[in-house]
């Protein structure tokens, strides 16, 4: 809760061993409060987040090790040097990280070159690297990265996206991001949330399922026609076309029914499978 505001409503699913997960919501749905939670930066005021099936609340310290962690602002000491601040990100986890740990993960995110540089220095999306860097340094089981794609370039896009495509299939990952088309490249499952509430699963409705029908009318839908729509199915109408979210044949019948019975033709019905953006902008306009 922030005030009167719930921020995460009853949010509860589980992530397995291997999978890369994406996390996606409008702005203001809940998802860095909720990664907070996850990691042990904020108390949630009731529930419990468990890691490997293990209470976080009952081992805070063990939790914090196996989870590595890149915030949506990615706050850093811009006066260190990129080796000398993961030197001391090292120092913090309480367990040795050797020179040669570190000079795998610069290059893992492709600092090498910069990595002799001041913070400061370097552009967002160099230093947006040197927070996946801190993250994935203690060599954790479970990435939460909060806006990883954030301020990358066309190139570095696809370097980053193939970075967290190889470090998902060793570990649990979950991820936010508002670029879609990346997401889906990414993400085996995708999570949705709206008002702090999980609104969809792709484990349990795949995208690949998802879908609706492109009906169009002669005319635009008169008062009872369009009560009648809505009374159907979830639906929205635009002047004389319609989509309905249900594609099954009793929907596709009775949609000829409403048609004759108004006396107003169906000049086109056909079913359009939906991407990601037609979904996520499904659940979080028309709930």
């Amino acid at each position: 809760m922030y005030g009167n505001q719930t921020a995460v409503d009853d949010l509860s699913f589980t992530v397995p061993v291997g999978q890369t997960c994406g996390f996606l919501g409008p702005n203001g749905a809940g998802k860095s409060t909720a990664m907070k939670i996850m990691t042990g930066f904020l108390q949630p005021d009731e529930g419990e987040v468990f890691i490997h099936d293990v209470a976080r609340s009952s081992q805070q310290m063990k939790a914090k090790e196996s989870i590595g962690y890149l915030p949506e602002h990615n706050p850093m000491y811009k006066h260190m040097f990129v080796r000398e601040f993961l030197r001391f990100v090292g120092k913090l986890h309480h367990k040795p990280i050797s020179k040669q740990r570190i000079n795998d993960v610069v290059e893992m995110v492709g600092l090498t070159k910069e990595s002799n540089k001041l913070i400061g220095s370097l552009s967002k999306g160099y230093r947006q690297r040197v927070g996946l860097a801190q993250a994935i340094l203690h060599d954790p089981d479970i990435l939460i990265l909060d806006e990883p794609l954030s301020g990358l370039d066309p190139n570095q896009l696809a370097e980053i996206r193939q970075l967290i495509i190889n470090l998902g299939k060793e570990k649990t990952l979950l991820f936010s991001s508002h670029i879609l088309q990346e997401v889906e490249l990414v993400a085996e499952r995708i999570l949705l949330i709206k008002d702090g509430k999980l609104v969809h699963d792709s484990e349990n409705e795949p995208l690949s399922a998802s879908g609706y029908l492109f009906v169009q009318f002669e005319h635009r839908p008169n008062e009872a026609l369009t009560q009648s729509l809505h009374n159907l199915a979830q639906c929205e109408i635009d002047g004389n076309v319609v989509k309905v979210f249900e594609t099954s044949t009793e929907t596709r019948k009775s949609l000829f029914y409403l048609a004759s019975s108004s006396n107003n033709a169906l000049l086109e019905l056909r079913e359009v499978k939906q991407n990601l953006t037609e979904v996520f902008q499904q659940k979080t306009q028309s709930l």
